[in-house]
């Protein structure tokens, strides 16, 4: 047998997540975010989806990621929005670099020279975040270093936000304005007419603000809201607005978070079934020990096959639409539920480790919270560490 899951990958959520996202906004450019193998849902049948839907850009982390794409066939501009090396991939596949610095900037005019060839790229700048960008207080001058530069042109300026916040949106709308001057600047320095995106996600459903020329959606694409708490609380009717104002952001918050389809499913089989007497002890460590004579089913899949350890006796798994807990500690290979309600049960019959069957789910929120993680890292741990199957493509 092959090793690991299955991850089911429905294309055409994909593409009612992104007509969801293009409603939301309204008008304007969609830069849909592909990286890490599209979240874990294979980047080159996403992307080939995506643009079909009408996505303007893709964005990637690393150039090794948009060169896939590239020898996949993929024609759309491809943002790459870390890589500051391999140059000479971003002239040899006509990509755009997102520069972070002067530095940069200065290796891609000197390239660009050298070959006669313009480059086009976005500038980032860091209006919060703290990771990667330019420092808001060195913009104008360094503005003006890059705007003499030959051979490059700067066609975007980007930010990313540290927290778009469902109900305290001040730090969010603090670096909206940061970007807005950043902006005022290049323009002041002649350099206008160029694509402005912030928003991600998170901003897309709640910072309309944001939204600028482009926005540059991820996790929504792929089913899964990035604001799980769309409930209201009387302790943030302190936070700033008034109260009526967070009842409504958080209901069209809640709104939209309904309208996405979950995009994987991650399935496997039962491998075998034990029965065991009362007071067996099953897994590493005893961590789990039969209250009763119990059937317990052994399933190909763990954690290294992306099933995270630490949902040991902490996850439910969907057997013949029922809820099977796990029962005892993850092994690398193989993870063991009790399917002692489940009834008639047998070797072979599916098992949904992330998804929905008949009228029971499973969430990449619900895992996430059990394994003290977010959903991001649920998908790309078990969507890439899965073999993907495509439908509805």
């Amino acid at each position: 047998m092959d090793r690991g899951p299955i991850a089911e990958i429905d294309l055409s959520a994909i593409a009612h997540n992104f007509r969801a996202a293009k409603k939301i906004i309204g008008t304007g450019t969609v830069i849909a975010v592909v990286k890490a193998e599209g979240y874990g849902h294979g980047a080159v049948e996403v992307s080939r989806r995506l643009v079909k839907e009408g996505a303007s850009y893709l964005a990637v982390a690393y150039t090794s990621e948009a060169i896939a794409l590239r020898r996949a066939g993929i024609k759309a501009p491809i943002i790459v929005l870390f890589d500051k090396n391999n140059i000479e991939d971003y002239l040899k596949y006509s990509l755009i670099p997102v520069v972070h610095d002067v530095k940069t900037a200065h290796r891609f005019s000197k390239e660009a020279k050298a070959r006669k060839y313009t480059v086009n790229l976005h500038i980032k700048v860091d209006t919060g975040m703290g990771r990667l960008g330019f420092n808001m207080e060195d913009i104008e001058k360094e503005m003006s270093a890059i705007g003499k530069m030959k051979f490059i042109s700067v066609r975007g300026l980007m930010s990313h936000f540290s927290d778009a916040d469902l109900y305290d949106r001040s730090y969010a709308l603090m670096q909206v304005d940061r970007f807005n001057k950043a902006r005022n600047i290049l323009s002041k320095k002649g350099i206008k007419r160029i694509l402005c995106h912030m928003a991600n996600s998170a901003a897309v459903m709640t910072l309309p603000e944001s939204y600028f020329d482009a926005v540059r959606p991820g996790l929504m694409l792929y089913g899964c809201s990035p604001i799980h708490d769309t409930g209201f609380s009387p302790q943030a009717s302190r936070r700033g607005d008034k109260m009526q104002d967070k009842k409504n952001r958080a209901s069209c918050v809640a709104h939209h978070a309904s309208c996405l389809k979950p995009v994987m499913t991650v399935k496997t089989k039962i491998l075998s079934i034990r029965r065991f007497k009362k007071g067996t002890p099953v897994s590493y460590g005893r961590t789990f020990i039969t209250a009763r004579e119990s059937l317990i089913a052994v399933l190909p899949v763990g954690y290294a096959d992306g099933y995270p350890r630490v949902l040991s006796n902490n996850a439910d798994v969907i057997i013949r639409g029922k809820r099977s807990p796990v029962a005892g500690r993850i092994c690398m290979d193989t993870a063991m539920v009790d399917v002692t309600e489940i009834g008639d049960v047998s070797e072979g019959d599916e098992v949904i480790l992330l998804g929905r069957q008949k009228n029971t789910a499973v969430t990449a929120f619900e895992l996430a919270e059990r394994a003290g993680t977010i959903p991001y890292e649920i998908l790309t741990s078990l969507g890439n560490k899965s073999r993907r199957v495509y439908i509805n493509g």
